[in-house]
């Protein structure tokens, strides 16, 4: 059994986890396309509100949901409310920058922040981390906000008190080992061969696999 750092236990009784995931940054500056069944915009708010089937393209960005929101701020950031239903919940897909990876969320809501460059997820949230099209990851939590300039994930298993939404006040995580290189799985010659670090204790979180 591998040894697990003490602080990651402690991140996870908590009910909060951490863990990087680098996201495609060109997505920031990329155009927003939207699909939906109707669309109606209030000039007051700056606010343009489509809905039925709605589907969502920003880069390597896809958003899928019942109901989604938009609006643009005078410095040209874009923010999004993204709405789904208790029986078929909002989605969120986006690649990782430089690698056949992708992260994917659902929620019955989303929220996207293109200032903060932040997704945060609620109510029945859900995150999946895909290697190609093989599940990698798996989270689950009662809120998942999802930050790109910091390149992490957070994750808060406690429910608003008394919601019908509450998962125990706990977060469940599926992690799987990355996989190893060519090079880290090549026998080494007698010669070559070099002793195994020791290991040490960490008070930190440190890198999970992504």
């Amino acid at each position: 059994m591998k040894n697990i750092p003490l602080s990651f236990v402690m991140l996870l009784t908590l009910g909060v986890l951490v863990f990087p995931a680098r996201a495609e940054k060109a997505d920031r500056s990329k155009e927003m396309n939207i699909e939906a069944d109707a669309m109606r915009y209030d000039d007051v708010k700056q606010l343009n509100i489509f809905s039925g089937n709605v589907v969502l393209t920003k880069g390597s960005i896809v958003m899928r949901a019942a109901r989604i929101e938009v609006r643009q701020d005078p410095d040209g950031y874009q923010f999004g409310t993204i709405t789904g239903t208790a029986e078929k919940r909002a989605f969120f897909r986006q690649k990782r920058e430089g690698q056949d990876e992708y992260i994917e969320g659902e929620s019955e809501l989303i929220e996207y922040d293109g200032r903060a460059d932040t997704v945060k997820f609620s109510r029945k949230a859900l995150l999946r981390r895909l290697r190609g099209a093989t599940l990698a990851d798996e989270i689950t939590g009662a809120v998942i906000v999802y930050e790109n300039l910091t390149e992490t994930f957070s994750v808060d298993g406690n429910a608003t008190k008394g919601s019908s939404t509450a998962q125990g006040g706990r977060v469940r995580a599926m992690l799987t080992p990355k996989p190893e290189t060519a090079s880290a799985s090549a026998p080494q010659s007698k010669t070559s061969a070099q002793p195994a670090p020791a290991l040490r204790a960490t008070s930190t979180l440190g890198s999970v696999p992504k």
